[in-house]
């Protein structure tokens, strides 16, 4: 018996949450061979009553960390008859050819109990909990350990993971790749979370800012173009670009993102852009070592944990290109 997880974003408005189905087939299936599979599109914000019925297209396989014999397959969402449904943001990006633009994903998150209530009170003080070590100065270092090796097991290389500022909130940075095999390795990354944190009954928050006087979460995403790797001034010119369309990418850098970019607990201010080399005040922070090497690549903070990464990466590849 081979299981196969179908997994696919619904419609929710503030973030699309993950779903998932599981299908049984009798032997190993490529991903050419996987069957479309048709769900109730009216219980995930994809339908209506009158007109429920959506599939669910495989577009990538990984090997699943959570049992033997069993796959992870993310799916598009399409309607009934073959075309994108609305909510499908992959299937714009999939159209954007790119090899050349490599982008690297640093995801926060907060863990809460089941109920998605902290699981530290809002009059805890910050500044000793990031890369914090031993009890009273972490929270939930086996589900952060234990996501990082499920990662690996599915085929998703992530680059490291460390506690952050705010106890009981870790990040996780995911390899460069391009648009899309990021932005998929990242959904993916997200959903083996939500699997991990289900074993200790928690949930994986994404709010950008659970305590107005600490530290929010962002998915801060590293940037670098083929010229960008070659000439420190190909960055400097981009940065113009950034500031122009910098209300554009704010309106898909996901929801809440007021809320934590206040201009501080090391954010920038929501309606200016800035920039600058090891700055972490800046919309966009170039780091000392991409200076001093004179090529290599920017790390854009504005974006909020709730980010797509689907419209993250296509906004920027349209900006810089």
């Amino acid at each position: 018996m081979i299981k196969v997880d179908y997994i696919w974003l619904d419609g929710s408005e503030d973030m699309p949450q993950l779903r998932s189905k599981t299908r049984v087939f009798k032997h190993k299936q490529e991903l050419e061979d996987l069957p479309e599979w048709s769900f109730d599109g009216g219980s995930t914000s994809q339908g209506t009553l009158n007109d429920s019925d959506r599939t669910l297209k495989p577009v990538r396989v990984y090997d699943s960390p959570f049992s033997d014999d069993s796959y992870l397959a993310l799916c598009e969402v399409m309607n009934s008859d073959g075309t994108p449904h609305e909510s499908n943001k992959r299937r714009a990006l999939a159209e954007m050819k790119n090899n050349e633009t490599w982008f690297g994903f640093e995801q926060e998150y907060t863990l809460t109990d089941a109920m998605q209530q902290p699981l530290i009170p809002e009059t805890i003080t910050q500044g000793e909990f990031y890369c914090g070590v031993g009890a009273g100065r972490v929270i939930g270092r086996l589900v952060a350990e234990e996501h990082l090796e499920k990662c690996y097991e599915a085929g998703i290389e992530l680059f490291g993971a460390n506690a952050e500022v705010m106890i009981s909130q870790w990040e996780y940075q995911t390899n460069p790749k391009t648009a899309l095999e990021a932005a998929d390795d990242l959904w993916m990354a997200r959903y083996i979370a939500e699997r991990g944190a289900e074993k200790y009954n928690m949930r994986i928050s994404y709010h950008p800012k659970i305590y107005k006087d600490l530290n929010g979460a962002g998915c801060h995403v590293n940037v670098s173009t083929a010229s960008m790797r070659k000439d420190f001034k190909a960055i400097e010119k981009v940065m113009s670009k950034l500031e122009k369309a910098h209300t554009e990418h704010l309106k898909v850098y996901g929801t809440g993102n007021d809320l934590r970019l206040t201009g501080e607990c090391e954010t920038s201010d929501y309606n200016n852009f800035s920039w600058g080399v090891g700055d972490r005040g800046a919309s966009v922070r170039v780091p000392e070592k991409v200076y001093t090497d004179g090529k290599g690549y920017f790390e854009d903070r504005r974006p909020a944990a709730t980010c797509d990464p689907y419209l993250v990466t296509a906004k920027l590849l349209e900006t810089i290109a």
